[in-house]
């Protein structure tokens, strides 16, 4: 199980690392994609953030599992509101499937490491 823990987890911090990175720099697909949805540029930055900063999370959770739980939680909400995006703008099963993948996958890392929650900074 720790072998899969690990796949899915590095899995999420490589994608959302990325993401997160291309979002924040502006690129034109990101621009476009938040463009077409009606929602500010700011929001596409805020967002981008977010993902970087969960995707560092994942990372230190290598260490510390706690901050695995975190990082997934995180990514998995922001994969559902972006998941609750596509469908409100009717994007295709195509453009929408990645996005709802990348949520499930989220999820299950969470639940794998839920215990561990406990143990994060503040919380003990």
């Amino acid at each position: 199980m720790d072998i899969l823990l690990i796949v899915l987890q590095s899995l999420l911090a490589l994608v959302f690392l990325m993401a997160g990175l291309t979002k924040v720099a502006g690129n034109k697909m990101h621009v476009d994609h938040f463009t077409k949805w009606g929602l500010p540029q700011w929001f596409r930055i805020v967002t981008g953030v977010i993902e970087i900063i969960s995707a560092a999370a994942l990372v230190v959770g290598f260490w510390d599992s706690s901050w695995t739980a975190v990082g997934a939680l995180v990514i998995a909400i922001t994969a559902i509101g972006g998941f609750i995006i596509h469908v409100r703008s009717k994007d295709s099963f195509k453009e929408t499937f990645p996005i709802l993948f990348l949520a499930i996958i989220a999820f299950i890392v969470f639940f794998l490491c839920s215990s561990e929650l406990a143990n994060f900074p503040g919380f003990n």
